[in-house]
């Protein structure tokens, strides 16, 4: 099971579309995938529509046990491939600014367990979204804390380049403090008019400031993704050819994030065998 962190610390710049885009994309390919939605805003719970939960995201921080984590994963409207750990507005009561590290790996031990679920015996979670808010409290430092690579989200404006370098700086510190094993996946840049000369100028000061971090893939600016959105409906679904220039940059950020966990797992498996020898 891969889990990457969806992030920004920057609002508005579509990371719930990315993190959908890329549960679109892995669905196409057969992965089950498992969408968490940390945010208290539950945009990804609304666009995914899934089935009604007994239990939510707040009661599963509040009571981390097997049988609330049980009742608060569902199929989502997408189909079985896709499942939610639905979103609650009342997450916020647990966004703590500075949390105990206990509390912070609270999302992490939930998850090491999700696939022990009755509803992952038949086929496990291959792949985890963790779709954070646009904050650095508990929500998303507990993100960061269970995620094997951070993705961030950035749109081509002149308030990409800080939003991104917080992003970054808090991945760097969490992985220095509590999480050894993350590592930046990248960052992806959306809503981008190819056309658009400002576009490009800020799409290249990323590139000059963060180098390879920035995507080689860019998300474009199609009305496609807010009419897919506003229907419940995977973007590959969705039929126009907006739709299907989004699908294909989105089909080639998840072949960066499935590489990503390819990489992990190799060098796991050599650690494990150089420890045996």
């Amino acid at each position: 099971m891969h889990t990457v962190a969806v992030l920004s610390l920057k609002g508005g710049v579509g990371k719930t579309t990315v993190a959908l885009g890329l549960a679109s994309a892995a669905m196409r390919r057969g992965l089950r995938t498992l969408v968490v939605d940390l945010d208290p805003q539950c945009n990804a719970t609304s666009a995914l529509e899934p089935e009604d939960a007994e239990a939510d995201l707040a009661d599963v921080l509040a009571e981390p046990s097997p049988s609330v984590l049980a009742s608060a994963v569902v199929p989502s409207g997408w189909g079985e491939d896709v499942h939610v750990l639905v979103g609650s507005e009342d997450a916020e009561l647990h966004n703590t600014p500075d949390p105990s590290l206990k509390r912070l790996s609270t999302l992490s031990r939930v998850l090491g367990a999700v696939n022990e679920l009755n509803i992952a015996q038949e086929r496990p979670f291959q792949l985890v979204l963790l779709d954070c808010p646009p904050s650095l409290g508990r929500l998303t430092r507990s993100a960061l804390v269970a995620a094997h690579r951070a993705l961030l989200v950035a749109e081509p404006t002149m308030f990409a380049v800080s939003g991104v370098q917080r992003a970054f700086e808090a991945v760097q510190t969490e992985r220095d403090e509590n999480n050894p094993e993350l590592q930046p996946l990248g960052v992806v840049v959306n809503r981008v008019r190819p056309r658009s000369h400002e576009h490009q100028f800020r799409i290249n000061e990323l590139r000059e400031i963060f180098g390879p971090l920035v995507m080689p893939v860019v998300l474009p600016d199609r009305l496609a993704v807010q009419q897919a959105q506003g229907a419940c409906m995977p973007i590959h679904q969705w039929g126009t050819p907006g739709a299907r220039e989004v699908s294909l940059a989105f089909n080639l950020l998840l072949a960066r994030v499935l590489r990503a966990g390819r990489g992990r797992r190799t060098r796991a498996r050599a650690e494990e065998d150089s420890e045996a020898g």
